[in-house]
């Protein structure tokens, strides 16, 4: 749950139609909400689809740029793999988000990073951590919320990659899974919840190559005093239902249980309100700053058709640079 704190403040700044920008790590331990006034690019850079406060000025080091990857061995994956199918087997879950940190070396800084990246949500955090995400949490306008969770990865070069993609049962059952997650999630803050769009194709570029991602639009009605209790909404939704899995609770205890580290920041959420409207990302594809050295976090959706060697590859392959 977020800080009783910063929900009562979001609603305080909402209510007073007052911009504001807030990050909110995985378990709504640590959340930070500031108004866009107070937002220093020295400690914040930000990108929300295109509303932004990046300096013009900043000159990268190096315009090549390497990464190396030094994923955890297929044998070390394999046991928390092992303990979410398990408890897939057993019914406790039909969809864990299983995720690893892989160490990586690059030139670039993380704000470096934030600089070359294309993505939808960018942000660059104090030096602690970077967000180049594709992945929309919310958009709220007018009293209509809409989510849209991504779900299902290939590699674009492969031959007919959307065609395979969208025809994997495998795939597909995952994605219908997180889909009625986030309908039931919408619902439970709003009213007329409905698929607006199901199974669409966004098409990412990375350093290497492109890859296809699978999403979906659901939407709902919010009430008409929505903005008062703006905080309260966004705490109701969290965390995100695309990077947990269903049902949300038990999940969230066998990831917990399997994954063996702290996500933090990584697949919480950031956005801003701009007075009127809110618009927010999931922060996935992060890269963290770990005492000098970079960590790069990433995982997938796993279900009882998943297999070890997809999963561990597709958990390799999210590990780029969107440039």
């Amino acid at each position: 749950m977020v800080n009783l704190s910063d929900i009562k403040r979001i609603n305080e700044l909402a209510s007073q139609r007052i911009p504001f920008l807030f990050i909110i790590d995985y378990k709504g331990e640590n959340s930070i909400v500031r108004k866009l006034s107070d937002v220093n690019s020295n400690e914040i850079l930000y990108n929300i689809n295109g509303r932004n406060n990046i300096p013009t000025d900043y000159k990268i080091q190096y315009q090549k740029h390497f990464l190396k990857k030094k994923p955890v061995s297929i044998e070390t994956y394999s046991k928390a793999f092992t303990l979410v199918k398990n408890n897939l087997t057993k019914g406790n879950s039909y969809l864990t988000n299983l995720t690893c940190e892989t160490p990586i070396e690059c030139n670039l800084s993380l704000k470096d990073i934030f600089y070359k990246s294309s993505a939808l949500y960018k942000l660059w955090y104090n030096n602690e951590f970077v967000v180049f995400s594709p992945e929309i949490f919310v958009k709220i306008k007018n009293g209509k919320i809409v989510s849209n969770p991504m779900k299902g990865t290939i590699d674009a070069s492969i031959s007919n990659a959307e065609i395979a993609i969208l025809s994997n049962k495998k795939e597909a059952a995952e994605h219908a899974t997180i889909v009625d997650l986030i309908r039931n999630d919408l619902s439970r803050v709003a009213t007329k919840v409905s698929v607006d769009k199901y199974r669409y194709i966004d098409k990412i570029k990375t350093h290497e190559s492109y890859l296809l991602q699978v999403s979906s639009q659901i939407s709902g009605k919010l009430p008409a005093d929505y903005l008062n209790n703006l905080g309260h909404i966004i705490n109701e939704l969290l965390p995100a239902g695309s990077i947990t899995g269903a049902p949300k609770k038990k999940t969230v205890e066998i990831i917990e249980q399997a994954e063996g580290y702290k996500r933090g920041f990584y697949t919480g959420i950031f956005g801003i309100f701009d007075g009127k409207n809110l618009d927010s990302g999931v922060m996935i594809r992060y890269i963290e700053n770990e005492n000098g050295k970079m960590i790069f976090k990433s995982g997938g959706g796993i279900t009882v058709n998943s297999t070890l060697e997809d999963e561990y590859k597709e958990m390799i392959q999210k590990i780029y640079l969107p440039f």
